[in-house]
């Protein structure tokens, strides 16, 4: 790196490069609605520098993700450099309710539909 000391990026670079975002500038807005935390600290600044040893918090869909900066990445690559760059230290979620069903029965059968059809009277009057 120009200008030597320690090894650091842009959060909102290095995120994009771990592929947690689809585009930089939609990291950059995340970070800048103060949604990500560096070590603990809120951050609003994109180019807030970060490094190996680092941890994160932000938002990502509907889940918190909280990874450690393992190293930093020199260009967006495939996911499997991306995942190298990071170990995930969000918590497994085992309380994940399964999809939704109508009534706990699954779809309306045939029988069903005519039965719900007959119940819903004639035309309006």
């Amino acid at each position: 790196m120009p200008g030597g000391g320690d090894p650091s990026t842009r959060l909102d670079k290095w995120l994009w490069h771990a592929r947690f975002f689809k585009t930089r500038s939609l990291a950059a807005r995340v970070v800048s609605g103060g949604h990500v935390r560096v070590n603990a600290s809120k951050v609003s600044k994109p180019a807030q520098k970060v490094g190996p040893g680092d941890t994160l918090t932000f938002p990502q869909g509907r889940r918190i993700r909280v990874v450690r900066v393992l190293a930093l990445g020199a260009r967006r690559g495939p996911a499997p450099e991306a995942q190298a760059l990071y170990d995930d230290l969000t918590p497994e979620r085992d309380d994940v309710p399964p999809a939704p069903r109508f009534d706990g029965k699954g779809r309306p059968t045939k029988k069903d539909r005519r039965m719900l059809d007959l119940n819903r009277g004639g035309p309006l009057e």
